[in-house]
């Protein structure tokens, strides 16, 4: 048996995009941004930025459209979704005919931690736990 758990916390870039499948499940859609940095040897600063696409199914699904919004701070535990053909993220053009890549995960726990409207960290009495999914509940 195989297993694997991803944790990231960042902050939305975008409102949730919220929409049902034809059979009337929600799914809503959040762009998650994860940020780290350092101090290099010669004293400069470091800073990488990295994108998740995260996909939250069900009544967690309408908890992250209805309470998130953009600069909001969440964490998500959920698995890797790669991409079918490569089972790596899923690479794409855009529109300036660069390259770029699309990390992609499926929450199954979505934590809300900066209070409505406001960013940052929180402590755990701040925390908001929307209802987890079973893996199970998810339509594919």
């Amino acid at each position: 048996m195989s297993y694997q758990k991803l944790i990231i916390v960042g902050n939305l870039g975008r409102d949730p995009e919220m929409r049902y499948t034809p059979d009337g499940t929600p799914v809503t859609t959040l762009s998650v941004a994860t940020n780290r940095q350092w101090t290099n040897r010669d004293g400069s600063q470091g800073e990488e930025t990295v994108w998740f696409r995260v996909t939250v199914w069900g009544k967690s699904a309408e908890s992250c459209a209805q309470y998130l919004s953009k600069g909001r701070q969440v964490l998500c535990e959920g698995r890797m979704k790669p991409d079918p053909e490569t089972g790596g993220p899923r690479v794409y053009q855009r529109k300036d005919g660069t390259w770029g890549a699309s990390y992609e995960m499926t929450a199954f726990v979505v934590r809300f931690l900066s209070r409505q409207g406001g960013q940052g960290g929180a402590s755990d009495s701040d925390y908001e736990e929307s209802n987890s999914v079973a893996e199970d509940d998810i339509p594919f």
